[in-house]
């Protein structure tokens, strides 16, 4: 099965058209209508919390493979459930880093959470990680998900530039 066969329920479905804050790299409020001609694809990566070590990891590793992503007609775009002025604090990574207080992106793209009405109320204590991989060649449509069901369990950053190729192809 390619990964584009992923089996989620959101797999084929319109992707949300979301607007939010960005802190990182790009223009300042991002949405789908701001990519750049030819980007094929969006990596969105939906960060746990500000405390999230991991999530600061993978963000860092996302970083140093970024040029990899946008050589094939990909942007990253990482989403944190915080307020701007939290999310500018958080990581300097040259792709976009969106500031999501609302959790509007977390609610569209059905976001797991943990240990029930704790782990809603708690981002760190519930809020899982997840990936999603938009395909913006036409009309924005969702290609892949990856949810993960522990605080580390996401794919690897060549998992997700071959769900890109695989998009691109």
């Amino acid at each position: 099965m390619s990964h584009t066969e992923d089996t989620h329920e959101l797999v084929g479905e319109p992707a949300p058209a979301l607007a939010a804050p960005n802190v990182g790299g790009g223009p300042d409020r991002f949405d789908f209508d701001a990519l750049d001609e030819g980007t094929d694809a969006v990596v969105l990566v939906l960060m746990r919390d500000y405390y999230c070590t991991k999530c600061k990891a993978q963000a860092g590793r996302l970083a140093d493979r970024y040029e990899a992503f946008r050589e094939r007609g990909a942007e990253v775009v990482a989403v944190l459930p915080e307020p701007t002025d939290r999310a500018r604090d958080w990581a300097d990574v040259p792709y976009p880093l969106l500031a999501d207080p609302e959790k509007a992106f977390a609610e569209e793209y059905d976001q797991p959470t943990k240990y029930g009405a704790l782990g809603r109320l708690s981002d760190f204590a519930g809020r899982m990680p997840e990936a999603v991989v938009v395909d913006t060649s036409d009309d924005p449509e969702i290609a892949y998900v990856h949810q993960g069901d522990g605080f580390g369990d996401r794919p690897s950053e060549a998992e997700l530039l071959d769900v890109v190729e695989e998009v691109a192809a």
